[in-house]
């Protein structure tokens, strides 16, 4: 398994409750671009319509030796799922506060996968613990490096 982006901001910005494993629909020069690491999940997000999940704002980089079809770069693209996972998400998203957030981007076997998560949103004072439990390990970290010196 090789993680081409991981979405930090999610893990900020939410708990995430629930991870699920989906295949992105995509063209194959989307598919070379994404070998190469040119995409961005920072602000993307997953929407339901007409009962297929779309991850929206997704931004990948045209690949560059493409010629004949350019696909937009931040165009919807459809995850591919089972039906019944998809029932089970929605299921979940009723409930109030919950959301879908794509949080990595990796190839499995020779396959695009995104891994999505059930998230919730965190308040202002639980970003502010997140923070401070960052400080902590980063310290912890240093000493022990210095440690063992």
């Amino acid at each position: 398994m090789k993680i081409i982006a991981v979405n930090k901001k999610a893990s900020f910005d939410y708990f995430l409750l629930e991870k699920f494993e989906a295949g992105l629909q995509l063209f194959g020069s989307e598919v070379k671009s994404i070998r190469l690491g040119n995409v961005n999940l920072k602000d993307s997000y997953v929407t339901y319509y007409n009962g297929e999940l779309y991850i929206k704002n997704m931004h990948i980089a045209t690949y560059d030796k493409t010629k004949d079809f350019i696909p937009d770069c931040k165009r919807d693209r459809k995850l591919l799922m089972h039906r019944k996972e998809i029932d089970k998400l929605l299921a979940k998203i009723k409930q109030k506060g919950l959301t879908i957030v794509p949080v990595k981007i990796y190839f499995k076997d020779s396959l695009v996968k995104v891994e999505i998560a059930v998230a919730e949103g965190k308040q202002l004072f639980d970003k502010r613990n997140s923070i401070k439990e960052k400080q902590q390990k980063r310290e912890t970290n240093r000493i022990i490096k210095e440690y063992n010196k």
